[in-house]
């Protein structure tokens, strides 16, 4: 009854274009984040901001990343993690090489860095596709990692290979509470989203989803492979170098090379299978399940069974239950977390009245 688009009439193409074309989509979007700007740093606390909120919206914009690279442009990667640690250590070494370099600037420098890596590693995907370009793309995840080991200047020659952020500071004010970083790290994934939102509805964007759908057919109607998939891998390595940056300076602090690991890579493909393969959306869902499913089960899990089993017993059982959940939500809804969120609406368009 509330949610209708009818009676709202477009009188030119800027308008028909809008992301989010309809008013109650606009409004809505505009509440939730007038609510996580305003409302949330007064009530959260400091766990809250630290260990949840600020670890989901980075792994929100990495699972943007991937969500670009296989979701749109249909090429599989198992290099997140790398192009994460990239985006890490880049942006910490230009502003430890260069004397006055901006944050902002460090950051963008350090998603370009982990752009130009990814677009060396997309170069199999002009030969290779599927699984044999998913196994090419692990080898970025082995040599990254194995080589900010080997060569101890990307972590200014520390023996453990561990690096320590610098002081977030932008004109002036410096970032150095959980609620300051926490509106950081919102506002640039705020804007980072609404540009692969609106990203992906140009003509770059439908050149990915045509390569996606069917390439020869693509290639015939004047598209080129080769630039459309490269460019895919240069944006998705972008989102994932500043995820990383993010992850250095406004959640962890310190961090080190084996930290980007193959694990971290596969979480970041879990979160766009249960949000949603091909959605903004969904990468934001899947990111606060898997962040907050083990939060969840950490708590109920020892309320439920008490002293009854050991405490390794215990974690295991919460892997157990985390798998499972994982594979029972595919089989209900193998297009994620988005797909529901999408039929909801499609039934508010129709309520009251039945389907």
């Amino acid at each position: 009854m509330f949610y209708r688009e009818a009676g709202q009439f477009k009188a030119s193409y800027e308008a028909d274009q809008q992301i989010f074309p309809i008013i109650q989509d606009r409004v809505g979007i505009a509440i939730v984040i007038a609510l996580a700007a305003l409302v949330v740093p007064m009530i959260a606390t400091e766990y809250w901001l630290n260990s949840i909120l600020v670890p989901v919206l980075i792994f929100s914009l990495a699972a943007i990343g991937l969500n670009i690279l296989t979701g749109y442009a249909g090429q599989l990667s198992l290099g997140s993690a790398a192009f994460m640690a990239v985006g890490a250590f880049g942006a910490y070494n230009f502003m430890l090489r260069m004397d006055g370099m901006p944050f902002l600037v460090a950051l963008v420098l350090g998603g370009l860095a982990a752009a130009v890596v990814g677009v060396l590693f997309g170069l199999p995907s002009l030969r290779i596709k599927g699984f044999y370009l998913a196994v090419a793309t692990l080898a970025a995840q082995f040599f990254i990692v194995w080589a900010l080991v080997k060569f101890p200047w990307f972590s200014n020659y520390s023996t453990s290979g561990v690096i320590t952020a610098q002081e977030i500071v932008i004109l002036g004010y410096t970032f150095d509470t959980p609620v300051a970083k926490y509106l950081l790290t919102l506002a640039i994934v705020i804007v980072l989203a609404l540009m692969a939102k609106n990203l992906v509805r140009t003509s770059t964007g439908r050149a990915w989803m045509a390569v996606r759908d069917m390439d020869v057919a693509a290639e015939v109607i004047g598209i080129r492979p080769m630039r459309t998939k490269l460019v895919a891998f240069a944006v998705s390595s972008f989102y994932c170098g500043v995820a990383g940056g993010l992850y250095a300076f406004t959640y962890l602090g310190t961090v080190e090379p084996e930290g980007f690991n193959l694990d971290l890579s596969f979480r970041i493909l879990f979160m766009i299978i249960i949000g949603g393969v091909g959605s903004i959306m969904g990468s934001f869902l899947g990111a606060a399940f898997i962040v907050l499913l083990p939060i969840f089960l950490d708590n109920v899990i020892p309320h439920l069974f008490g002293d009854l089993f050991s405490a390794s017993f215990a974690s295991n059982l919460q892997l157990i239950v985390f798998g499972g959940l994982i594979i029972f939500f595919l089989i209900v809804e193998p297009h994620g977390l988005a797909r529901l969120w999408q039929i909801a609406k499609e039934k508010l368009r129709l309520w009251p009245f039945p389907h």
